[in-house]
């Protein structure tokens, strides 16, 4: 599931809603709205962000915030490493490798890693 689908979730349950009630209100199918949910689709487009904000008659901070985690939810990430150290390749392509081996509290540490701009604890790593 991706950040996306969760937050959407929440929202359908929130308001009490079926995928299937929400794909007909939205003109998609319910096959593409469970793909979507399930992180078998790609980011969805503006068009139907809005949509689903629309929807819900969600306020405009809680929209923002809906677009940020669609945008941030893409199941298929490329990592381009063209012009970086070769270093820079080799672990890309090794976290893609165990990325799915690795537990929650591995991704809060390296989480934490990335927003603390590779410092940790305040040092640079």
């Amino acid at each position: 599931m991706t950040p996306f689908a969760e937050a959407v979730r929440k929202l359908r349950a929130r308001k009490g809603v079926t995928q299937k009630q929400m794909a007909a209100a939205l003109n998609v199918s319910p096959a593409y709205l469970s793909a979507l949910e399930h992180g078998k689709r790609g980011v969805p487009s503006f068009d139907l962000l809005q949509r689903i904000s629309g929807y819900f008659n969600i306020i405009w901070d809680e929209a923002e915030e809906l677009f940020l985690v669609a945008g941030s939810s893409d199941p298929r990430v490329v990592v381009d490493t063209s012009g970086l150290p070769p270093e820079y390749t080799e672990f890309a392509n090794r976290l893609a490798k165990r990325i799915r081996s690795l537990d929650s509290d591995d991704i809060a540490r390296l989480s934490a890693l990335l927003e603390n701009g590779g410092k940790v604890d305040g040092k640079a790593s």
